[in-house]
């Protein structure tokens, strides 16, 4: 049987996306048919409509997700239909070198359904191999991660990827803990997540750094203590100074710039961490004296997905949200329709909100 919906497509690069009745087939072994009921917009989305990932086009958007398990196919063993669960891009296979020597957050063989999605007979390219804005989509059984379904579906899904990013780069990556300071660098949805993961792990000092003021004002709100207008001040001496002269014992990087890479990496203590969770357009580059990479020890990371295991990290995450230790809802600037993802994808690139999230 297949099933006939409605997905956002991007047909071809640059032009505005368009609701299209799309087919999406029975699961089939190891694998699992969502019925979809939220879905954020993330950057991510727009740089597949963009062309800024890959040329394959026509792209089914959307990957941050959380919706209801409606069937499951042969061989799928840990999840039922009716199952509450979020959508993750980390479907890990157990069996690469990584996965083998005990790092499943690394898997460098994640999988997703084998079976296409289509419209019009022609195969659609999933986002991140999920493809959500969608009333209903196809995934891999790893790629769905069973959680309480007492959590709103519009805050959960944003687990799926922005906020797991932003909040691993500093649990999980950057492994903030208890008297830690913490600069982070733009505070959109990523950053702002990474503030709010630096105040869960119990650092006491939390720096925002921003040109924004709005951003700023939104840091504040997710925890923190001391924020900075770069426009206006140098952050490296800025940091400096709310630190005793010393600098941060982590650094995280939310945009993928050089120019705030670069101050991130200047503006930690000695021994101290970089963790850059911003993604860069691959034409950039930076040029470092060795001398002070050597010279200032320490390390620099970059943090993939917030190196989160899904199984591990989002039910522990939502369970916090549930008791109230966890903001989630911040996050959710406004709920919308699947046929305002063009214009949110516009409030999106004027910093006008952390997250649009599309609603079934």
């Amino acid at each position: 049987m297949v099933h006939k919906v409605k997905g956002v497509v991007a047909k071809s690069k640059g032009d505005p996306v368009a609701i299209e009745m799309i087919e999406v087939p029975n699961p089939g072994p190891g694998e699992v048919l969502i019925d979809v009921k939220a879905c954020g917009v993330c950057h991510t989305d727009l740089h597949y409509r963009e062309g800024a990932i890959n040329d394959e086009f026509p792209f089914l958007l959307g990957h941050e997700a959380a919706g209801i398990v409606e069937e499951v196919g042969e061989g799928v063993s840990d999840l039922n239909p009716g199952d509450f669960v979020i959508l993750n891009w980390r479907a890990v296979c157990g069996h690469c070198r990584s996965c083998r020597r005990g790092r499943p957050w690394n898997c460098f063989a994640t999988h997703n359904a084998t079976q296409k999605m289509t419209l019009d007979s022609k195969e659609l390219s999933p986002a991140l191999g999920i493809g959500a804005f969608a009333e209903k989509t196809l995934v891999a059984a790893g790629q769905a991660t069973k959680v309480n379904p007492a959590a709103k579906p519009e805050v959960a899904g944003l687990i799926g990827c922005g906020v797991m990013a932003g909040l691993g780069a500093a649990m999980n990556t950057g492994q903030v803990s208890r008297g830690d300071s913490v600069a982070v660098f733009g505070c959109g949805g990523v950053g702002d997540a990474a503030i709010e993961g630096s105040r869960l792990a119990g650092a006491h000092t939390i720096i925002a750094v921003d040109i924004d003021d709005k951003k700023l004002e939104w840091a504040k709100e997710f925890g923190a203590t001391h924020v900075i207008d770069s426009t206006k001040v140098d952050p490296i001496e800025a940091i400096r100074e709310i630190t005793d002269g010393n600098g941060v014992d982590v650094a995280i990087e939310a945009i993928g710039l050089p120019v705030t890479y670069e101050q991130a990496f200047y503006s930690r203590d000695l021994a101290g961490t970089v963790v850059l969770v911003g993604v860069p357009n691959p034409e950039m580059k930076i040029e470092l004296p060795m001398i002070e990479i050597f010279g200032r020890g320490g390390t620099l990371k970059s943090s993939w997905y917030g190196d989160c295991l899904p199984s591990r990290d989002f039910p522990m995450l939502i369970d916090l949200y549930l008791q109230g230790r966890l903001e989630l809802d911040r996050f959710v600037s406004e709920t919308i329709g699947l046929d305002e993802v063009e214009e949110a994808f516009h409030k999106m690139e004027r910093g006008e909100v952390l997250r649009s999230v599309v609603v079934f």
